[in-house]
């Protein structure tokens, strides 16, 4: 009798391709065979400013560090270098008045790696909640881990919690009536642009409070807020730090997309029972993760010093400008736009007739511009299409033009 080998059949329930896969897919076959069109990218969130010169000095001054017996590395400690880890913890918590410790906060690779990988540490029992539209990782890595149940076309996975986010409610999620234990909140908020208020946030803590659940925030955004009133983490709430986790990211903020550096903050308060979720990630990582390599934490820890903070502020202000340039150019020519304020993105309703997929197709075959459809963010996401203020001026200039000169009202 023959044994076959078993696989994690989950996997056989995810769509075909992850979404940036596809959209990546599709402009390719398109160049290939269209090579005299110009692609203008405002799809995928990748950066194009370069890095600050303070940090690409910190990084090359760290690489050369290890062509030196005396100053070689080898393994690194798997949750982060305690120099890069006392740096986030002073400048992105405590002068914010935050009291974060050095040992709370653990170094990695990206923050679409941990929030994949978060779900390591928490029973496939728990039931999920997420917004919708919402980032793909955070349903895609529970739909393989077992906790997602089964795609229902239209409706999503029959096991997830669905947090509408719509133009009525101001894309902002309610509270679940069904019960939630594991909550997946992004502000400000990928794919709409939205941010929250302080008043609205602590309504998700008081709940999580209450209810014995974990808010999973993801602020990879936070750099990006204007308004004084939102908060930059979810710990300037009250009580958070007995529920939430909070993941943040270098990529964006300091356009590490290609040098890959993130971090997430597990407060020591934060226990279920007699069982520390700082202590359980300690151990998930020391397990699965080498750490990430010298230079480029030298390179992070060089974002907080005056002349790195002053180079990432300059490449924010740029991204800001095309936020806004796309924001007030789709919106005089009639289109229905939000987000983009305190955010690099821009939410945009599709033009009648159109499906999310159909207008990413239709825009990509007529301008060559590339977007995101908004239904490969969920269900609530058909009819919506976003696009990112990650390119270059000129690029974002000449983007605007192309879709008000074909698809304006």
């Amino acid at each position: 009798m023959q044994i076959l080998l078993k696989i994690n059949e989950n996997f056989a329930k995810l769509p075909a391709n992850y979404l940036f896969a596809e959209i990546d897919n599709r402009v390719k076959k398109f160049s290939q065979q269209h090579p005299e069109m110009e692609i203008l990218r405002l799809g995928i969130g990748d950066v194009t400013r370069p890095l600050p010169e303070a940090v690409t000095d910190a990084m090359s001054k760290a690489a050369q560090e290890l062509s030196h017996e005396e100053t070689f590395r080898g393994y690194g400690p798997e949750n982060g270098y305690l120099f890069l880890r006392k740096a986030i913890s002073e400048h992105d918590y405590k002068q914010r008045g935050i009291d974060i410790e050095s040992d709370e906060v653990f170094i990695s690779d990206g923050a679409k790696s941990d929030t994949g990988s978060i779900g390591d540490i928490f029973s496939v029992d728990n039931t999920v909640a997420v917004c919708d539209p919402v980032y793909p990782v955070y349903v895609d890595t529970n739909v393989m881990a077992g906790r997602a149940g089964n795609y229902v076309k239209g409706k999503g996975f029959d096991k997830i919690v669905y947090m509408p986010c719509r133009r009525e409610n101001g894309f902002m999620p309610q509270i679940p009536e069904r019960h939630a234990d594991m909550i997946y909140l992004c502000f400000p908020n990928n794919p709409t642009g939205i941010g929250i208020k302080k008043p609205e946030l602590k309504k998700w803590v008081d709940y999580a409070l209450e209810n014995k659940a974990v808010i999973l925030y993801d602020a990879a955004y936070e750099a990006f807020i204007t308004e004084t009133d939102m908060p930059h983490s979810i710990f300037e709430i009250d009580g958070a730090k007995k529920c939430a986790i909070e993941f943040r990211s270098f990529s964006k903020t300091a356009g590490f997309t290609g040098v890959r550096c993130a971090y997430t903050v597990i407060p020591k308060e934060l226990q279920f029972g007699s069982v520390s979720l700082n202590h359980l990630w300690g151990r998930r990582q020391s397990t699965k993760m080498n750490g990430v390599s010298y230079p480029v934490q030298r390179a992070a820890e060089a974002v907080f010093t005056p002349e790195g903070q002053a180079g990432i502020k300059k490449n924010i202000a740029c991204y800001h400008e095309n936020a806004r340039i796309i924001r007030e150019g789709l919106s005089k020519a009639g289109f229905e736009t939000y987000g983009g304020v305190n955010s690099p993105y821009v939410w945009m309703k599709v033009p009648d007739g159109f499906t999310s997929w159909e207008f990413f197709d239709s825009l990509l075959s007529k301008t060559g511009v590339v977007g995101t459809p908004g239904s490969g963010f969920g269900p609530c996401g058909e009819g919506y299409f976003r696009l990112t203020a990650f390119n270059t001026k000129e690029n974002t200039l000449k983007a605007v033009q192309r879709i008000t000169d074909t698809f304006a009202k």
